[in-house]
């Protein structure tokens, strides 16, 4: 909006408010380094600096359009070489096909035929067909939604949250516990032990209980105090998290999509987090399955 700013509009004075302003924020979320952000003024309502050069920024800004910033993106390769990983979105039942879960491929790759196994409800089962866009493929690799009829499994058994993945290739788990750095980033009191919010990992969504375990330096991760008896907005902390019903989540390390999360309460987002290790339950798969 950079034809509304005051006291001129396009005013230098007050993108540099703006843009030192942000970067403080950003910095307080990991990036040290000002060359790893892009900031781009522009003006959508008037079309300045978005694809072409505006003559007004041009006084004072030389750096790239927004088109030619989004061009200049690296974009990160696919882990098509990690073991299958498919959070489901969505559950169907399509005649003719049978049961159809959906969701996006974060790692790996499917294939008819394959055998899949469902997390944290232990169900095995074989892949029937895979579809992309109303389409039969061969093949859907990492950054691809895709459905997937699988055989022998009720839709009542399959529900948003779980996980598929290669019953043969590292399958995916449910979880007792799981540690975690966390930034408390909105809460209007002090968290302590016990404290049970909802937590928002890929497309699970369960309530976990807070234990406490280290309060840490934001800026260093140095720990400030162990065993701390609360926390509270701006603090940096290692938690321990027990769900209260089975989940499956992955260390951030080895599968970044499925290991991070956002705490909810109050109908606001009071905290995110990444995981760092988990605490696998031993996989009982259901009888009658066959590895």
């Amino acid at each position: 909006k950079m034809d509304c700013t005051e006291p001129l509009p396009y005013d230098q004075t007050r993108y540099n408010d703006c843009k030192n302003e942000t970067m403080t924020y950003i910095r307080e979320m990991g990036f040290q380094d000002d060359d790893q952000v892009m900031f781009v003024p522009i003006s959508g309502w008037c079309g300045d600096n978005i694809v072409e050069k505006s003559d007004e920024l041009s006084k004072w800004y030389n750096g790239p359009t927004l088109v030619e910033a989004l061009d200049s993106c690296h974009i990160p390769p696919r882990p098509v070489d990690k073991p299958l990983r498919i959070p489901i979105q969505d559950v169907y039942k399509i005649g003719g096909v049978g049961t159809v879960p959906v969701g996006r491929i974060e790692s790996g790759v499917i294939r008819p035929g394959m055998e899949i196994a469902f997390a944290p409800n232990n169900i095995v089962t074989t892949v029937q067909s895979v579809e992309r866009h109303h389409k039969s493929v061969l093949e859907a690799s990492a950054g691809c939604n895709v459905g997937f009829a699988v055989q022998n499994v009720a839709v009542k058994d399959l529900s948003r949250g779980n996980v598929a993945s290669n019953a043969r290739d590292h399958p995916a788990t449910a979880v007792k516990s799981f540690t975690a750095h966390c930034i408390i980033v909105n809460h209007p009191g002090k968290i302590s032990n016990g404290y049970c919010p909802i937590v928002d990992c890929h497309t699970a969504h369960v309530a976990c209980s807070f234990k406490i375990l280290e309060k840490k330096d934001r800026q260093t991760g140095k720990v400030v105090e162990t065993n701390p008896p609360f926390v509270e907005s701006g603090d940096a902390c290692t938690v321990e998290m027990k769900p209260t019903k089975p989940v499956c989540v992955e260390r951030f390390d080895e599968f970044p999509q499925l290991g991070r999360f956002a705490v909810r309460d109050m109908d606001m987002t009071v905290a995110v987090g990444i995981i760092t290790s988990i605490e696998p339950e031993e996989p009982e798969i259901e009888e009658g399955d066959d590895w």
